[in-house]
């Protein structure tokens, strides 16, 4: 993202991370207001990632998408457990792939993130 309040309320939002982990109450809101800032930015992909993550934190009370393989996986083996999940370090990713949206990596990973968190 391109907007300064947008990269300091992401570096906000990983210190959290942490310090206190995935404490919904203050992760939701924060996520809201940087929805809003890509929402300013016209970055769908972002916007609709964002939104997906709080609603999956606020019905789950954690984040249990993993982080992107970096090599493509087949149906079978795409099976998400709880188990194989790092809720933090994950949603650490997720966070800092908006901060640079030049980097196709960072929007393919955005991309299955979207993915998996409509499916789950």
């Amino acid at each position: 993202m391109e907007n300064k309040k947008a990269i300091k309320l992401i570096d906000k939002i990983l210190a959290d991370l942490d310090k206190k982990g995935i404490n919904t109450d203050s992760l939701i809101d924060d996520l809201k207001k940087l929805r809003e800032f890509a929402l300013e930015e016209q970055i769908p992909l972002v916007v609709k990632v964002l939104r997906y993550t709080y609603e999956h934190i606020e019905e789950n009370d954690s984040f249990l998408i993993p982080i992107p393989d970096d090599e493509p996986v087949d149906d079978d083996s795409a099976n998400v457990t709880a188990d194989n999940v790092e809720p933090v370090e994950s949603l650490k990713y997720l966070i800092s792939l908006t901060k640079s949206l030049t980097n196709k990596t960072n929007i393919a990973d955005l991309r299955e993130y979207r993915d998996a968190l409509n499916s789950y």
